[in-house]
């Protein structure tokens, strides 16, 4: 059950994606998105594809003083394997506990460090993507984590660097390669671009040259399976992350296992399709918060994604996120004209936000040293939030 695109794109056969102990057929990672890549929504991308699928993000120190939301996102349904958890931490302490946590425990079989935040209340602090700028910390965090995990892997996802002045990706590299990552993922963008423009990926091919003894990971406006192909063949990466591409698509994984020469069924999209997709996804949020009520809001929020391009208006759209029950949902899918055919173009390019390059917002006197000094150390003790997936 996956899209048949209009036009077949280029299939490339590369070798399996080694990570650590684990090896992934289809080299095809699902990027954390917070509020998105919870298990129902991981679920269903493996419904239709193949590849590594990661949890949404998970601040450390939560995971160590066992939230109750944080211990929630981490679950993993029997059906998921490898597992696949992203922590969020600026404290080398709390970010080795919750990776010890988390292989001692079995939790996951992989472990990624999120260094690509680009979000104001993180960055501000010193978190996400303005951390690797100091490169000591950096250093301890990441080898800390691969320290504590012991043979659970342990990648890096991070940008190009606060700035095109300030650009972070090759130290960064060298460092998480020296320290013992198994990998690491570069989105092809600054702090400052957020992700606004045009992903650079160029970028990815210096980090391939520079990085030369575990895999590199492209992420960056793949929003189809020609663009993944078309990544990987000029950067040389050895695997790609998807994440706005699949909003509203989860069947994109199908898409790109059959472009990676694996398995998948094709299917015709129509709007038939995509609204069992649509009631396919609320009925597993229902399962997963085990709360009809807020499983059903929490699919509202999906429902532009999925039906961008098709002829749904907007009233009849509004009336989706708005939805409180499965039954609700039965009957607006019932108003829809399902014949409708898969539409083409319409349902490509880019989805969700993108927004404008804006100035980085980042502690006082940040740039000023590549090493930290005591009143950047209190402010990074902000910057690990109490709670994760967000």
């Amino acid at each position: 059950m996956t899209i048949a695109p209009p036009e077949n794109p280029t299939q490339l056969r590369p070798a399996p994606l080694r990570i650590g102990g684990i090896e992934v057929d289809v080299p095809v990672i699902l990027a954390p998105m917070a509020g998105v890549t919870n298990m129902a929504f991981r679920r269903l991308c493996r419904e239709y594809g193949a590849g590594l699928y990661v949890t949404e993000m998970i601040t450390t120190r939560a995971l160590v003083e066992r939230n109750a939301v944080t211990m929630k996102l981490i679950e993993h349904h029997p059906s998921e394997t490898p597992r696949s958890i992203q922590l969020y931490g600026v404290d080398p302490h709390y970010t080795a506990e919750a990776a010890r946590i988390i292989a001692g425990e079995g939790h996951a079989d992989h472990i990624d460090l999120n260094f690509g935040c680009p979000v104001p209340k993180v960055t501000r602090k010193g978190g996400g993507s303005a951390l690797p700028w100091k490169l000591d910390l950096f250093r301890d965090i990441v080898g800390g984590a691969v320290d504590a995990a012991g043979d659970v892997p342990v990648t890096v996802k991070m940008r190009k660097g606060i700035d095109d002045d300030h650009l972070t990706y090759l130290d960064a590299g060298r460092i998480a390669e020296e320290v013992g990552a198994a990998a690491v993922t570069l989105h092809a963008r600054t702090l400052q671009e957020s992700y606004s423009g045009v992903a650079d990926w160029s970028a990815i091919a210096a980090l391939k040259e520079h990085v030369t003894s575990i895999p590199v990971l492209g992420n960056g406006d793949i929003w189809s399976a020609d663009d993944a192909v078309r990544m990987m063949t000029e950067t040389g990466a050895d695997g790609v992350v998807v994440g706005r591409g699949c909003l509203g698509r989860p069947w994109l994984f199908g898409e790109l296992a059959r472009a990676f020469g694996g398995e998948a069924p094709e299917v015709d999209a129509t709007l038939a399709f995509v609204a069992d997709a649509f009631r396919r996804h609320a009925e597993l949020l229902v399962e997963f918060y085990d709360d009809e009520g807020r499983g059903c809001r929490d699919i509202r929020k999906h429902a532009a994604w999925y039906f961008k391009g098709y002829p749904v208006g907007g009233e009849m759209r509004g009336a989706f996120a708005k939805v409180d029950s499965l039954a609700e949902i039965d009957d607006l899918i019932a108003q829809l004209d399902l014949d409708e055919p898969f539409p083409g173009d319409a349902v490509g390019g880019p989805r969700g936000r993108a927004g404008h390059p804006r100035r980085p917002v980042l502690p006082q006197g940040w740039l000023a040293s590549r090493a930290l000094d005591d009143a950047q150390t209190a402010d990074l003790q902000e910057a690990e939030l109490d709670t994760s997936g967000g």
